[in-house]
């Protein structure tokens, strides 16, 4: 049988081709420490001071804002716990919301051991946070706004602009979680307004293991590890030029294509709902109707387990859920409980996403698998 169908893009994405022949040198040939003076430290060196630049190019900022890390989870736990650490003088107030991904959620738990406070926004009917509800929040103390470009699991972009002004007035630093964000939509640093920005590098077809951090020049975030001063002494470490090389890359495609890929995602995701909601009766959307990542769709099948739906069409589709059942328990995502679906509509919950590689067969293939499935 071939492979199943890949609806799964939010949880990571295929190396694109011309990632891994931008990589390929680097696994071959040019193995040099990018620290070294010699000739094999040259054209290591020279590749990640391209790859700086081919990020910083995407974000929209100076090369020198960037700083590469492991990936978005690194970043965000650098943001958290530096910004903390360097602003000890002026407060110990986070505020964030309460459909974050656990790589800003887990950190501000373990903050909060460890005397700081902080704010969880509830967010509305369509998992968006309100402009209102940020700035009811800051406090004198307040340090660090953190919420997250767009939702993980529905979608939703989040007011990050309106919210960068609000954090400007009251001199907070502003942080985005933009792992699923970056090559769907526009995320340019300075059209956000944000002071730090994080990214994933297998959300944007490059390798697993790789990411960067933006922080805006003058602003200080405490380092989370001491070592030898790589990547202006914020992460030290001998850098992973190889996947450094891919993200790199990765950022250049993404910038380069960024229009078409946006339209592209956006009508398989439109064909996919179309045809779903058609062959199903009762299916809901959730996320905001509009203001939604273009490849993104979450829905739910009233009265169903979303776990038997997956086992069913597990041979022929490659999905996500948004609720688990087991022993006649129901576990339901944090995001959608924020959102306040309905439980009866909540367990039965997919997230259906769609990528580059997405063809109009593979959506028409999925319809009917599911749709079967359900009907099942």
């Amino acid at each position: 049988m071939p492979n199943p169908i890949y609806l799964d893009y939010n949880a990571t994405t295929p190396h694109d081709p011309e990632v891994i022949e931008a990589m390929r040198p680097f696994l071959e040939q040019e193995f040099g420490n990018p620290s070294s003076s010699h000739f094999y430290g040259a054209k290591p060196r020279q590749a990640v001071a391209r790859a700086r630049e081919q990020v910083a190019a995407l974000l929209n900022c100076r090369p020198q804002e960037i700083v590469f890390t492991s990936g978005g989870t690194e970043a965000n736990n650098q943001v958290l716990k530096g910004v903390v650490e360097a602003c000890r003088g002026k407060g110990n107030h986070i505020i964030t919301s309460r459909i974050e991904h656990p790589a800003i959620l887990q950190v501000c738990s373990w903050l909060e051991n460890n005397g700081c406070k902080v704010t969880y926004l509830p967010v509305d009917e369509h998992g968006m946070v309100r402009v209102a509800d940020v700035a009811g929040a800051v406090e004198a103390n307040t340090i660090l706004i953190t919420i997250m470009h767009a939702n993980n699991e529905v979608g939703t972009i989040q007011p990050i602009a309106e919210i960068a002004r609000i954090a400007r007035e009251r001199g907070v630093l502003l942080h985005s979680d933009a792992a699923q964000s970056v090559g769907k939509i526009p995320s340019e640093v300075d059209a956000l307004g944000v002071d730090l920005l994080s990214v994933a590098g297998h959300k944007i077809y490059a390798p697993k293991g790789v990411g960067a951090l933006f922080i805006r020049d003058g602003v200080k975030a405490a380092n989370l590890m001491y070592g030898a001063g790589q990547e202006a002494g914020v992460r030290p470490g001998t850098e992973n030029v190889l996947q450094i090389v891919g993200l790199g890359k990765a950022c250049e495609i993404a910038r380069r294509d960024l229009d078409a890929n946006m339209a592209h995602m956006r009508q398989m995701r439109d064909r996919l709902y179309d045809g779903l909601h058609k062959k199903c009766r009762q299916v809901r959307l959730n996320g905001h109707p509009e203001n939604r990542l273009p490849n993104t769709l979450s829905l739910s099948f009233r009265d169903l387990e979303a776990n038997r739906i997956l086992d069913r069409i597990a041979p022929a589709v490659a999905a996500s859920a948004g609720a688990a059942c087991h022993s006649g328990t129901v576990e339901i995502s944090q995001v959608l409980e924020a959102m306040n679906v309905p439980l009866d509509w909540a367990k039965g919950t997919l997230r259906l996403t769609t990528g580059r590689y997405t063809t109009e067969e593979d959506i028409d293939r999925a319809v009917q698998v599911i749709s079967q499935a359900v009907k099942r």
